[in-house]
């Protein structure tokens, strides 16, 4: 089978051929594995940051990706979930061990044997993969396999940092950077809390546009005031100043949320402007999401599907997967990027 492969940390900004293409052995499913043939599987930052070393994988080569949707060809001897022909999807949450504190607390994002689908796992950038049945998902029938794909960990993601967030209908709500997941944040909080303004904090003006285009209060700049003061905001970016702005922006009392896997060391240096009773006092909070649980996909999978939340999708054909990866780090983003076979 055709697959992409990573076969070493290198920066973006010089090498426009990250991944690989290599022909594989087909995977052979074993226990309660089963054997995807793969449609679609969505571009994620994340993939950026394992390109280039921030989220390393453990060994080498690793095929990325983590938002899959496909249907099952072939099931292992102890698979009884699913049948032949099912589509599934598959995200970030690869394995957790089931038994250590965090697992048994409902936290399996946060244990420590957490192994990640497309680093330390094989991931969907291939025709083909092997995932167990237990991290696998069925796709509402309202969703194409395309609308599918961002939902399984932006759409998730976004879900859980809007948990997180602890936001109450009426409260204002703050999205800064306006991506894959921001723009699914936006969709899903206009059903959760219909009576909650929401602001958006993007560096594009097409950015800002999308996000009034989708029901946005305001839009303006990172470092814009916005009219209202958001109780929450949540920061899908890999600025630290984006970081630094948004808590300057936070009303007292309120949560920043930071719904990304790793901040880049480009701008670190915003950190020294911090000002503790402008960014900090009055009780102002932060907060990082780490990874995801299966309870996050599937609880935000049926309210999507209720909505129904259609994602923006701009699609890559699967042998355009380093343009794909390149436009997501050089290029402003318009909703989720999707490689289609």
């Amino acid at each position: 089978m055709k697959a992409w492969q990573l076969n070493r940390i290198t920066d973006l900004s010089t090498d426009f051929k990250p991944l690989a293409l290599a022909d594989l052995p087909l995977p052979v499913p074993a226990g309660k594995e089963i054997l995807i043939r793969v449609s679609c599987c969505g571009v994620c930052h994340t993939e950026l940051d394992e390109i280039e070393g921030r989220v390393a994988a453990p060994s080498y080569p690793i095929t990325p990706g983590h938002q899959v949707v496909g249907r099952v060809e072939k099931l292992g001897g102890d698979a009884t979930q699913f049948k032949i022909g099912d589509r599934v999807g598959v995200a970030w949450i690869g394995w957790a061990c089931g038994q250590c504190d965090q697992c048994k607390a409902g936290l399996e994002n946060l244990c420590n044997q957490f192994k990640a689908t497309g680093r330390d796992l094989q991931g969907g950038y291939a025709e083909c993969m092997a995932v167990n049945e237990h991290f696998s998902y069925a796709i509402p029938p309202v969703f194409s396999d395309v609308e599918a794909a961002p939902l399984l960990c932006a759409g998730a993601i976004g879900y859980r940092s809007l948990r997180l967030s602890g936001l109450d209908n009426h409260r204002p709500l703050g999205l800064m950077g306006f991506g894959a997941s921001a723009h699914i944040v936006l969709k899903l909080s206009q059903y959760l809390y219909p009576d909650s303004p929401i602001v958006v904090f993007a560096r594009s003006e097409e950015e800002r546009s999308f996000a009034i285009s989708l029901g946005a209060r305001w839009a303006g700049k990172p470092d814009d005031t916005p009219p209202v003061r958001p109780l929450a905001i949540i920061d899908t970016t890999p600025s630290w100043n984006a970081m630094v702005c948004s808590l300057e922006h936070l009303e007292v009392g309120g949560r920043l949320v930071i719904n990304a896997i790793r901040k880049e060391s480009s701008d670190q240096n915003a950190l020294l402007t911090l000002h503790y009773p402008k960014h900090l006092w009055m009780e102002k909070e932060i907060k990082s999401v780490a990874n995801i649980t299966r309870d996050d996909i599937t609880q935000f999978l049926k309210i999507a599907s209720e909505i129904p939340l259609l994602p923006e999708v701009q699609t890559y054909s699967f042998n355009d997967a380093n343009k794909a990866l390149l436009d997501l780090k050089h290029k402003h983003v318009k909703g989720a990027k999707v490689l289609v076979w």
